[in-house]
C-alpha cells in the first residue's frame, strides 16, 4: 500500500464514519418513527462503507484509530438538534452528491457500488430537502400542495412578458434621452423588440433542450442501475416511500408490486427519485421557444406602440404611461403566484421598471449631449 493509498483510504473512512455519526444523530432527534427508520437504514448502509475502508487499511497494516467527528459534522449535528433535521437536510444532500463525485475513479469504491449508494443517499436527502424533513405523510402532502401551486406556465408567461416590456422600455427611453427624432426611436424600439423576442426564444429553446437531454441521460443511467442492482433500487424506493410517511411494511409491498413490471418500475423511479416525468422530459423546446417569443412581443410592444401616434415629449410620456400600466398589470398577475398583496406587487413592479428606464434615459441624455 502506497502512502497515497493510505491517505485516501483514511480520508474515505473518516468521511463515511462522519456520515454514520450524523445520521445516527438525525435518527435520535427525529420524533417521527418512519423517518427515524429511514435515518437508521441510511446509517447502517454507511457502516458497511466504514467497514470496507477499515478493511483496506488493515490489509496494509494500519489501524484507523478512534473516530473523532470533524468540526463541520459537529456543527451540522448541533443545528439538527437545536433547529430540527430540516435545517441541515439540504446541506447533507449536497455532501452526499459530493461524496459520489469523490469516489469517481477510485476502483476500490466502484467495484462494491459505493458511488451508486452515495448517489442513492443524495436522492433520498434531496427528496427530504424538497418536502420538508420530519413531516408525516398527510403533512407532506399538504406541504407539497402548498408549495407547488402557482403554475409554471403562468410564471414563465409573466417572466417572458416582463422581460420584453422592461427591456424594450429601457431601450426606448435610452434613445429618447439622446434626443433623436421620433421615427428613429420607433425604428430602434421595433428592432429592440424583435431582438429581445428572438433572444428570449433562442435562450428558452436551448434551456429546455439541454434539460431534456440531461433528463434522457439520467433516465439512461437509472435504467442501467435498475438492470445491475435491482435490490438496491428497490430499497431506495422503499426509503422514499417511508420518507413520505408510509410505514415500512406497506412501503415494501408497494415496491414489490411496482417492481413486477420493468417499464412501470423505471417510470416510478424516474418520478420519485429524479422528479422527472418520462412522458414530458421538461416539455417541448419548440413550444417553449414559441411561447417566449410571443409573450416577449406582447410585453415589448407596449412601450413602442405610442410612437406610432405621438412624437417628441408626447411620445415619451405616452410610452411611460403605457409601460407603467403594463408593469402594474404584470405585478398584479405575479401576486397570484407569490401570494403577496396585489397592490404591492403592482407598485413594486412599476418602481423597479420606471427606475431602470429613468437610468437608461439619463445615460442616453448624457451620450446625446456629448455626441
Amino acid at each position: 500500500m502506497t502512502k497515497e493509498d493510505r491517505r485516501r483510504f483514511q480520508a474515505n473512512w473518516q468521511a463515511e464514519s462522519e456520515a454514520v455519526f450524523l445520521y445516527r444523530r438525525l435518527g435520535a432527534n427525529e420524533p417521527h418513527a418512519k423517518l427515524k427508520e429511514v435515518y437508521e437504514k441510511l446509517a447502517a448502509n454507511e457502516e458497511k462503507h466504514v467497514a470496507l475502508w477499515e478493511g483496506k487499511l488493515r490489509q496494509g497494516g494500519f489501524i484507523p484509530g478512534p473516530f473523532r467527528p470533524g468540526l463541520k459534522t459537529k456543527i451540522l449535528a448541533l443545528l439538527a438538534h437545536r433547529l430540527g433535521a430540516g435545517s441541515v437536510i439540504p446541506l447533507i444532500a449536497s455532501i452526499e452528491k459530493g461524496a459520489a463525485g469523490e469516489y469517481a475513479g477510485q476502483t476500490e469504491a466502484e467495484i462494491p457500488g459505493l458511488i451508486r449508494d452515495e448517489s442513492s443517499h443524495a436522492r433520498v436527502f434531496g427528496y427530504l430537502a424538497k418536502t420538508g424533513s420530519g413531516l408525516e405523510g398527510s403533512e407532506v402532502a399538504r406541504f407539497e400542495g402548498r408549495h407547488r401551486t402557482g403554475g409554471n406556465a403562468l410564471r414563465a408567461g409573466v417572466l417572458g412578458a416582463n422581460d420584453g416590456l422592461v427591456s424594450v422600455f429601457c431601450i426606448v427611453m435610452g434613445v429618447a434621452g439622446a434626443g433623436v427624432a421620433s421615427p428613429v426611436i420607433l425604428v430602434t424600439g421595433v428592432a429592440g423588440l424583435l431582438a429581445c423576442a428572438l433572444s428570449m426564444a433562442l435562450g428558452e429553446w436551448l434551456s429546455v433542450q439541454n434539460a431534456r437531454e440531461l433528463y434522457q441521460n439520467q433516465l439512461k443511467i437509472e435504467a442501467q442501475e435498475l438492470e445491475e442492482a435491482p435490490e438496491e433500487e428497490k430499497e431506495e424506493l422503499i426509503l422514499i416511500y417511508q420518507a413520505k410517511g408510509v410505514d415500512r411494511a406497506q412501503a415494501e409491498r408497494m415496491a414489490d408490486q411496482i417492481f413486477q413490471d420493468k417499464a412501470a418500475t423505471l417510470d416510478t423511479l424516474a418520478r420519485e427519485e429524479l422528479a422527472i416525468d418520462p412522458t414530458e422530459l421538461g416539455g417541448s423546446a419548440w413550444e417553449a421557444a414559441f411561447t417566449s417569443f410571443v409573450l416577449c412581443l406582447v410585453g415589448g410592444i407596449i412601450p413602442v406602440f405610442p410612437y406610432f401616434f405621438w412624437h417628441g415629449w408626447e411620445g415619451v410620456v405616452a410610452s411611460a404611461i403605457a409601460a407603467a400600466t403594463g408593469l402594474f398589470t404584470l405585478g398584479v398577475i405575479s401576486s397570484l403566484i407569490t401570494g403577496l398583496s396585489w397592490a404591492w406587487g403592482g407598485i413594486r413592479q412599476i418602481l423597479f421598471g420606471v427606475a431602470a428606464a429613468a437610468i437608461t434615459y439619463g445615460i442616453g441624455h448624457v451620450i446625446g449631449t456629448v455626441i
